[in-house]
């Protein structure tokens, strides 16, 4: 699938790097990993230089275009003032400040480096809160590696247990076993399985942590009305409601998923989108519950206004607010759903199509999918092979099925015609 110089620098990397990558995520298999050599607007370029539309866009970050300059250049210069103090700058200020304009639930916000760390500092403070330990997420969300939450993200569905008792399981082997007590797993959209568990044990869980949509399953979006019950029963029962908007924020709404559901959620997380790329965090909320950092309860980090993210996330904002961008990803993306849709639709083949034309993806022969349980049941075996064969094509959506496809401001309509002629040749082989 890629050429020499790829293996040759993938044998290289794993003599001095576990698995040859700086992140799991990105180790697609022994002779069959990427490497970047560069990147601009919608492409990137492999080590041996083949073009690819890309379609993975970092995991997301990317909502303009790779080194877009009017980005590039806020940061340029900036950096030339100095990259990190042990003291505040205004441009912080200016960046939060857009933060609380652009989104409806925030008022209060602290930056971070990334999801990770704006995650695990939510539910630091959504205990100091309340006073409580548990926390209740859904199987299939990743919020980020560290060992409070990462718990029923990818393991084999059947390792889950049963639906209405589910076995929260950790996805590494380090997280200590006594984690295991703060934790409550539920499938997602799990309705009844949800009420029965706040129910019993909604006076004694601090947060309540989702993602909108399943970010790293399929894009599985929430069903109608979830949300919102979530929502209601948080507040009935003194929990913390956290939204991770570290996929979705400044993706598919200028303010999120709190925008495109009209929900105010206690707490929000952001990363990925709010710097087009560069290293930037932040997670915010009431200012009730942000304003006891600090009296008490600690949150810090030597990074957390390194300018470069600063600046990017600044030039980011400013130009979200400004111009029709998440509009014209939206038309775009919105184009390719219908049109992959429509190719597995011509050829027979069932799909089910999830997700926002931002972010998207399909489960290939199931005609609606709600969970990660039910998404296992998805051919992800032809997946991995369409996959592949658009990669040998020049279109590059991810390895794992599991990764929805991300759209930039700098995808075409040509790039986006391109995609669907690749799609409509490569299932049509593979149908035969």
């Amino acid at each position: 699938m890629f050429g020499p110089k790829t293996h040759a620098l993938q044998k290289r990397a794993q003599d001095v790097i576990p698995l040859g990558v700086n992140s799991n995520f990105r180790y697609w298999g022994d002779g069959i990993t990427p490497y970047v050599q560069k990147a601009k607007g919608a492409y990137l370029w492999d080590v041996d230089g083949a073009k690819y539309i890309d379609y993975r866009m970092a995991f997301g970050p990317i909502i303009l275009g790779h080194s877009f300059n009017e980005v590039d250049q806020k940061v340029i210069e900036e950096i030339q003032k100095g990259i990190l103090f042990a003291m505040t700058s205004e441009l912080e200020v200016e960046v939060v400040e857009m933060i609380v304009e652009m989104s409806p639930a925030i008022e209060m916000v602290r930056l971070a480096c990334s999801g990770t760390e704006s995650t695990m500092h939510a539910i630091r403070v959504a205990r100091a809160y309340t006073g409580r330990d548990i926390i209740l997420k859904f199987e299939g969300n990743y919020h980020g590696m560290h060992d409070h939450t990462l718990w029923s993200t990818y393991a084999p569905a059947e390792s889950y247990g049963n639906a209405r008792s589910p076995i929260p399981v950790p996805a590494s082997s380090g997280i200590p076993k006594s984690m295991r007590e703060f934790i409550i797993t539920l499938p997602f959209n799990d309705v009844e399985g949800f009420e029965r568990v706040m129910h019993s044990y909604g006076d004694q869980i601090a947060a309540v942590i989702t993602e909108p949509c399943q970010g790293n399953c399929a894009a599985i979006n929430p069903l109608d009305g979830f949300l919102e019950l979530i929502r209601q029963r948080t507040e009935e029962h003194g929990c913390v409601f956290i939204l991770d908007e570290v996929k979705t924020g400044f993706r598919i709404a200028n303010g999120g998923a709190q925008e495109y559901y009209r929900i105010k959620p206690d707490l929000v997380t952001y990363a990925k989108a709010l710097g087009n790329g560069y290293p930037v965090a932040a997670f915010g909320g009431k200012k009730e519950i942000m304003s006891i950092i600090g009296d008490g309860v600690a949150i810090g980090g030597t990074y957390t206004n390194n300018k470069p993210g600063v600046a990017a996330a600044y030039a980011t904002l400013k130009l979200l607010k400004e111009k029709p961008i998440l509009k014209t990803i939206e038309n775009r993306g919105q184009r390719l759903m219908d049109g992959l849709k429509d190719i597995f639709e011509e050829n027979d083949i069932p799909v089910a199509i999830t997700g926002y034309p931002a972010m998207f993806s399909f489960s290939i022969g199931l005609d609606k999918v709600t969970n990660q349980r039910e998404w296992t049941q998805s051919d992800r075996n032809l997946n991995l092979h369409l996959t592949e064969k658009a990669i040998e094509k020049g279109v590059m959506p991810d390895h794992d099925a599991r990764e929805p496809w991300f759209l930039c401001y700098e995808h075409s309509d040509a790039d986006i015609d391109e995609t669907l002629n690749v799609y409509a040749e490569i299932v049509k082989e593979v149908k035969k």
